[in-house]
């Protein structure tokens, strides 16, 4: 039997508390949401932490046993210590796959391995968003159609403060005329990152079919490949000098 790929999801669990509409469409939090989309596939063992864990849940145990960390965030960028930032970076940079949702953008380790301030222009209307896809052969794109459509989201407008995608794969369009780079691939270090923007919390986003084919997509996407050896600093030659 082949190892299943280990998919961890990792929400801050702040507006469950905040907000009651949000329990009332994701009534086991976003978390539970998240994790459903991928707990019937074979392939995948998917786990769950939050930010009121020890070490925000993140401890150098759960990440030794995660492959892909799916990471939903809003408020409380600043709540998990940059200790914990690094010790993710750091794994991402070793190879740890990590897929960042909606408002994660401002997450601390998402900027962090930018580099930027991955800002963006954003209004809350609940209007209509369409998601093109611009890259139908891409593995993440696998098994969609030419767009997706959301009745209500929040928008996010251009310009996104990121570096250039190496990948993308999803423009987004609103009604209100704004459109976004909404599925952005990055490679750090041995690492794969994916930015996808939909999912704001008082939406049932997370429970459409085709958001949920593209977390599944993106995690076996993200997962972590075998390649050489990443050595640093002094080195012998390799040849007499």
């Amino acid at each position: 039997m082949s190892k299943k790929l280990r998919v961890l999801v990792w929400n801050e669990n702040v507006e469950e508390t905040r907000k009651p509409e949000v329990l009332e469409i994701y009534p086991q939090g976003i978390h539970g949401a998240l994790s459903a989309a991928f707990e019937d596939s074979d392939d995948i063992a998917v786990s769950v932490a939050t930010m009121e864990q020890p070490d925000c849940g993140l401890t150098e145990a759960v990440l030794d046993a995660t492959d892909v960390i799916v990471w939903w965030s809003h408020h409380a960028y600043d709540d998990v210590p940059q200790s914990v930032v690094d010790r993710v970076k750091a794994r991402v940079l070793d190879g740890m796959g990590l897929i960042v949702l909606h408002s994660a953008h401002f997450a601390r380790v998402f900027k962090d391995l930018m580099g930027t301030s991955c800002d963006l222009k954003w209004r809350n209307a609940g209007e209509n968003e369409r998601l093109w896809v611009v890259a139908p052969g891409h593995p993440i794109a696998e098994g969609l159609g030419e767009t997706i459509d959301l009745p209500q989201e929040e928008m996010y407008g251009e310009p996104f403060d990121v570096p250039a995608p190496d990948e993308l794969v999803f423009i987004s369009w609103f009604k209100g005329g704004e459109v976004f780079r909404s599925g952005c691939c990055y490679r750090r270090g041995r690492g794969r990152i994916f930015y996808f923007r939909p999912g704001h919390e008082t939406y049932p986003t997370f429970l459409q079919p085709e958001i949920r084919q593209v977390l599944r997509n993106a995690a076996r996407w993200a997962a972590p490949t075998a390649g050489g050896t990443r050595r640093f600093g002094h080195h012998d030659p390799l040849e007499a000098l």
